[in-house]
Order: C-alpha cells, then structure tokens, then sequence
C-alpha cells in the first residue's frame, strides 16, 4: 500500500482511507460481522486511517471501530491510526441539534472517544462542523491542550472556508482537513485548495463516490429507506438524479475502455489531484472494500484525464450536496 503526507505536521498514512459512518448509520442496514471483517480486510491490505465520528449513530460507530481493534492481530492494531470529528449534537430520537465547539464540551468529547474506541489517543481530532458561537480559535487552542497531555496526536478541520483554515492554522499546527472532494464535488479547487497547499495542510477527501452516486451500482429504481441520507439528498431526487446517472454513463465508457471500474475511475480521479489528497473510501462489505483498493493500479495519464473532464466537467453535477438547512454548515458550497 503506497502512504500520503497527511500534511507538512502530520503522519504518514495510506493512499486510501477508510470512512466508517456507513456501517453504523444514514445509508441503510449494515451487517455488523461483515462491517468488523471489512475493516479487518482493510487494515491487512495496509489502510492505515479509520475516520469515524462520535455522533455517527450515538457513538456505535465508535464502539464497532473499538470492537474491530481488539480483535485484530497486535501488528494491525498498532498501525491503525483514528481519525475522530467530534461536536455534533444529538437527541434520543436520531434529530440534530446543532454543534458545540466550547472547550468543555471538547475534552468532555474527547474523553468518550477514547473510551469507547479503547485507545489511549486520538491520532486526529477535529470538530465535525464550526460551531457558529465559538470562535474556532477557542476550539483548536482545546484540541492543542490535549495534544499537550498525549491524548491527542494531530490537529483537524472539517467542512471549514480558506479563513477559517487561515485562523485555525495562526492557532496550533493543521495537519489535515476533512472535506467532501469528488468529480461531481469540486468546489475546494477555488479557494480551499489552494490556502491548504500554501499552509502544508493535507486534504483527507470523503464523499469520493458521491455517496455511491457515481460508484456505477446506483440505479434510478432503487428504493432508499427513509433514515437513508439519499432519500433526502438534492443530488438523489427525480430529474437531479436522471441528469446525473446520465454523468455516470459517460464516465462508466471511459472506465470500460481502461478495463476497471466506474467506481475506480472515480477514485483513481482523486487520487491524481495531489500527493496531498487521500481519499475516504466508505466501503461497508469487503467486495466494496476490494473495487476500491482496486483503484491504487489504476494509472490516468493525460488523455484519461481530458476524457474524463469532457465526460464529467466542473458543476456538472444537479442538485447541492445538502438539503438546504445544512448547506449553511459547509465551508464551501459544491
């Protein structure tokens, strides 16, 4: 497995990350033994990132990562590096309640994740969303605290514009920034982009296959269940859906013509942006996990990369990435 910099402050990790959310909630039933064997099978082929967060499904996600660690080989364990957003607020009946960025509220998160993952720190922490009423200075001088004390390696952002980049940097080391980064999701490459690679900051790019929009299995008759974030998603619904399948056709000829995937292409796409992208790959079965993996030989030379732009070009997605009332928590809007 190739590693990345995960910025000029950060460690070494794999080319290719594994985001955990959807084993645990918002894209239907997972199988919890397929989701430990998954991440068993990642971590033997060399994924190193687990990215989870503390309030995907209350903390069971959380809890499955922990689950899955203790009952992999020592070696694996130990090269296993957590990534962890903290700060969204919950209720028992799965309804959100806005972030909370206070420094209490951030060792009282921190203390959870390490309990519930069983480790003694957090390789990279960063808060899921900038919490409108607290500075995000006060919030990563928090995380700084607690890298002081061991609990905490690394510092992260998430979701959050070029200034706030800027103020959180002026703070305390950045080593990365999580952030939604795809063919169909490219609204970094303005002004995010930019400001991290002058900064030394890593990008760590979820959402690479759209939510399995332009993974090539997605079909227009499919039934989502209601607690499914597709089923709500503006890129999922009627002629937004029909209008971007329709971009997913034109890439699956360019993929056939190379041999592999859509969903390779897609992600071997993200893999050639930069040394300092790695791709979140939201694998949930070890098939899934495998097809990704597979997009490491994937090689795209000038050609397959002019095909693609043609096929899939800058906004050509329909429909935001959010329903409305979450757009204004994002730091950047496509």
């Amino acid at each position: 497995m190739r590693t990345r910099p995960l910025g000029t402050t950060g460690p070494q990790v794999s080319a290719l990350g594994l985001g955990c959310m959807g084993m645990s909630a918002l894209y239907g039933e997972a199988d919890r033994a397929e989701s430990i064997a998954t991440i068993h099978a990642a971590l033997e082929a060399g994924v190193t990132l687990l990215d989870t967060g503390d309030f995907y499904a209350m903390g069971h996600n959380e809890m499955l990562i922990g689950e899955a660690l203790r009952a992999a080989p020592a070696a694996l364990r130990e090269q296993a590096l957590t990534s962890v957003k903290f700060g969204a607020l919950r209720d028992p009946d799965g309804g959100w309640a806005g972030y909370d960025g206070r420094p209490a509220a951030v060792r009282n998160f921190a203390a959870y994740s390490l309990q519930r993952l069983g480790v003694d720190h957090i390789d990279v922490y960063r808060i899921a969303r900038l919490d409108p009423n607290v500075p995000i200075e006060e919030t990563v001088g928090a995380i700084a605290e607690l890298v002081e004390k061991g609990h905490v390696r690394h510092i992260g952002l998430s979701e959050v514009g070029a200034d706030i980049i800027r103020r959180a940097a002026a703070t305390a080391p950045i080593c990365d920034l999580q952030i939604e980064y795809s063919l169909i999701s490219r609204g970094i490459e303005d002004e995010v982009l930019p400001t991290t690679r002058e900064l030394g900051i890593g990008i760590t790019a979820y959402g690479v296959l759209s939510r399995g929009l332009i993974s090539g299995h997605f079909t227009a008759d499919r039934q989502l269940a209601p607690t499914d974030f597709r089923s709500m998603s503006p890129r999922f619904q009627g002629e937004n859906l029909q209008h971007n399948l329709s971009l997913v056709e034109a890439l699956r000829k360019i993929a056939e013509q190379k041999g592999v995937s859509v969903a390779q292409i897609a992600i071997a796409w993200v893999l050639s942006r930069g040394e300092d992208i790695v791709p979140l790959v939201g694998a949930r079965t070890r098939e899934r996990l495998a097809e990704a993996l597979g997009a490491l030989d994937v090689m795209l030379d000038d050609a397959d990369l002019a095909a693609i732009e043609q096929a899939v070009p800058a906004d050509a997605a329909a429909g935001d990435r959010y329903p409305a009332a979450q757009m204004a928590h994002l730091g950047t809007d496509r």
